[in-house]
């Protein structure tokens, strides 16, 4: 919670110039009508009362005016404070959100395998949002009750400093008391926000799996685990607003009964032993009033304050933890021309599991094209992913053109890469902007071509909006095998100098291949590649062929090479069925 109130202080900070009179403006003017219009009340009934006469039009006229004058004056304040509030609220808001997304994406890969995306938006959304309550009851709630009553102080001192002393007490005991109260209530409270985040994220994940929930008949069975959850909710919920209600206020409410009751006591007291009389009573009356209103909002005011701050600082927990890929301090200029790959000893272990890579050693030559293969499990989606940076290594380097990757920047070094992964992420954005993602600056023209090359456009002009339809969430509205084209799409508009493709056509059928496939081919031209295949027949006529088999590189060569040797791959081939690899033969086949 420190952390997170620390960057809503750093905006109050940055933005002082609006801070200052939206906090101080609202407090005087609620000052002037709390306080300084009741004065001038009381001073015109003491006059009366101290008169004893009907007081003429003329003599209550200053009275009158004074009075509309200050609340006229007051709103005034209010209003100036109030256009100042709202432009406070908005900048930071503004800010924290750009603060949080930035944020996320300074974070790796494995981040965000950890969480739920429902809860991360939730959070994310949250902590920007969240500054509006926490400014507003800063403002109205704290600013706002506490300095009226310092004027007010003043005032009832020049009356009797004992009215101050016994105001000033009670409010100090009153808040002595429910302290430790409002502490315990916030582990509560704790564990209210993590049980409504559980929500968030089954309910997003139930959401972005729909059709696996509608395919499996599950509807009921999520729906149940949604009504437990919610249960779990709704409990912790009820037992930390009852804890407020039934422990905080029934504290609160007795002392400040005895603080008001005191204060008359003593108003009375001033009133018959001094020359202030009935103005006295009226002034201490009101002042004790407004002034023990803030016992009563103790615990309010708390529960405003920790539910921003708590829903700000379970976004600010994710951040304790600093991402495990980061840029180095003085990165390197990258390669003008990307030049020949080199994996040099390298090792790496995915989290809590053994080494998949030990001293591994793998070398492709500028221009080279590479097919990696090998049945689930063998290390070939890992290399390519290492080489993104998506997840650093444990030992050894990684070179392009002979510099260590880990000394550029990480958007440099992806730069330089042309990636299409097998399950190809789409935005809910048109045709148009998802090819146009791999290069914002590109023309209509070039994604045109990009889109004709990957055979899009086959589908995509028979659409009724074209390259301008939108393709639903994660690309819903589309088959895979469309995907896969959009993203190869992406591909040849990036026009990179080193293209990985991971499964890039396992989608698609074997016509449409054949067509893909030509595209591919005139793209890789020039190019280094490396090429994740399954179907051995996608990477036969590649230069070299890697066979990776739980994270040893146990044969390589070109096909004609490999199967002439009889060795793993010409196992591998001869258990193709329908041009895939079968996984059946026990793992010993490739030893």
């Amino acid at each position: 919670m420190l952390l997170a109130l620390r960057y809503y202080g750093r905006e109050l900070a940055r933005l002082r110039w609006l801070t200052l009179p939206a906090m101080l403006l609202p407090a005087l003017g609620n000052t002037g009508v709390n306080y300084i219009a009741p004065l001038v009340v009381a001073k015109l009934v003491g006059r009366i009362a101290g008169g004893g006469a009907v007081l003429t039009v003329g003599a209550m006229l200053p009275y009158v005016l004074g009075f509309a004058g200050v609340l006229l004056l007051s709103e005034a304040v209010w209003r100036i404070g109030m256009h100042c509030l709202n432009r406070l609220d908005a900048l930071g808001i503004e800010r924290l959100y750009v603060i949080g997304m930035d944020e996320l994406f300074a974070k790796d890969a494995a981040f965000f395998h950890d969480n739920f995306a429902g809860s991360l938006t939730k959070r994310v959304l949250s902590f920007a949002s969240r500054f509006e309550e926490f400014v507003d009851t800063m403002t109205f709630s704290v600013v706002g009750r506490f300095v009226p009553p310092l004027f007010g102080s003043v005032v009832l001192w020049h009356y009797e400093p004992l009215l101050v002393v016994a105001l000033l007490a009670m409010i100090a005991v009153t808040g002595v008391c429910v302290l430790p109260l409002i502490r315990r209530r916030q582990v509560l409270v704790d564990r209210r926000e993590e049980a409504i985040a559980r929500v968030s994220g089954h309910v997003a994940d139930s959401l972005m799996n729909m059709d696996t929930v509608r395919a499996f008949a599950a509807e009921e069975r999520e729906a149940a685990e949604h009504r437990s959850r919610v249960a779990e909710s709704r409990g912790l919920m009820l037992r930390s607003w009852d804890y407020g209600n039934l422990r905080i206020d029934t504290v609160v409410a007795p002392m400040s009964v005895l603080t008001n009751t005191l204060g008359l006591l003593l108003a009375v007291a001033v009133a018959g032993g001094g020359g202030h009389g009935v103005e006295a009573v009226v002034v201490a009356f009101t002042y004790y009033s407004n002034a023990t209103r803030i016992m009563f909002e103790f615990n309010q005011i708390y529960r405003r304050l920790e539910s921003s701050m708590t829903e700000a600082a379970q976004f600010t927990e994710l951040l304790l933890k600093p991402p495990t890929v980061v840029d180095p301090e003085s990165p390197e200029p990258p390669p003008t021309r990307a030049a020949d790959i080199r994996f040099e000893e390298v090792t790496f272990a995915h989290a809590g599991a053994d080494p998949l890579f030990e001293g591994l050693d793998l070398a492709v030559p500028s221009g080279a094209k590479i097919g990696l293969v090998g049945r689930s499990g063998g290390g070939k989606t890992t290399l390519t992913r290492l080489l993104l940076r998506m997840t650093d290594i444990d030992a050894g380097r990684i070179l392009i053109g002979g510099q260590d990757i880990g000394r550029l920047r990480q958007r440099d070094l992806r730069g330089l890469m042309a990636y299409v992964p097998q399950d190809p992420a789409m935005f809910h954005r048109t045709l148009r902007e998802n090819i146009a993602f791999a290069r914002p600056d590109a023309t209509d023209a070039e994604i045109r071509r990009a889109a004709e090359a990957a055979h899009v456009t086959e589908f995509a002009d028979a659409l009724p909006c074209g390259l301008d339809t939108m393709v639903g969430e994660r690309g819903v509205k589309l088959s895979g095998g469309q995907r896969q084209r959009v993203a190869l799409a992406r591909a040849i508009l990036r026009d990179a100098p080193i293209l990985l493709l991971d499964e890039a056509t396992s989608a698609l059928d074997s016509e449409s291949e054949i067509l893909v496939q030509e595209a591919l081919w005139r793209l890789m031209e020039g190019r280094t590649a490396l090429v994740v295949a399954h179907r051995l027949s996608t990477v036969a006529h590649m230069d070299r062929l890697v066979v990776l088999d739980g994270g040893r590189i146990v044969e390589q060569g070109t096909h004609q090479e490999l199967l002439a040797s009889e060795g793993a791959y010409a196992k591998l081939w001869q258990h193709q069925s329908g041009g895939f690899l079968d996984d059946s033969p026990a793992r010993s086949d490739l030893h």
